[in-house]
């Protein structure tokens, strides 16, 4: 089954709504469509214990990385009021269909 469209994407600001890191702010690193998951800077951060493997001159030991959250547990920050807010949709005289703030009508895109 494939994933629902998300309006978060990219490098977006966003802000943990549930779980143990709730409250945490970071930015958004990849984006999983197909799986509805994204992974934020600083947020869900896992230790992963890896082997040395010389070939692919990697270390040995234990990793700390992001691990994906659902996306339904973040929420979008607007750059301009600075709230989590959910998003619009506008379209512009061009033609251009942008993200907009339900709080404060500012576009999120740039």
């Amino acid at each position: 089954m494939a994933g629902l469209q998300s309006p978060i994407k990219k490098n977006d600001n966003v802000v943990v709504l549930a779980g143990r890191d709730r409250g945490k702010k970071g930015r958004v690193l990849v984006v999983e469509p197909a799986k509805n998951r994204v992974i934020v800077e600083g947020v869900n951060v896992i230790k992963r214990h890896t082997k040395p493997n010389p070939q692919k001159q990697v270390k040995g030991g234990i990793v700390e990385r992001e691990a994906p959250v659902y996306v339904s547990k973040v929420q979008l920050v607007c750059p301009q009021c600075s709230a989590p807010t959910r998003i619009g949709h506008q379209i512009l005289e061009d033609g251009r269909k942008v993200r907009v703030c339900r709080k404060c009508k500012g576009v999120v895109d740039k």
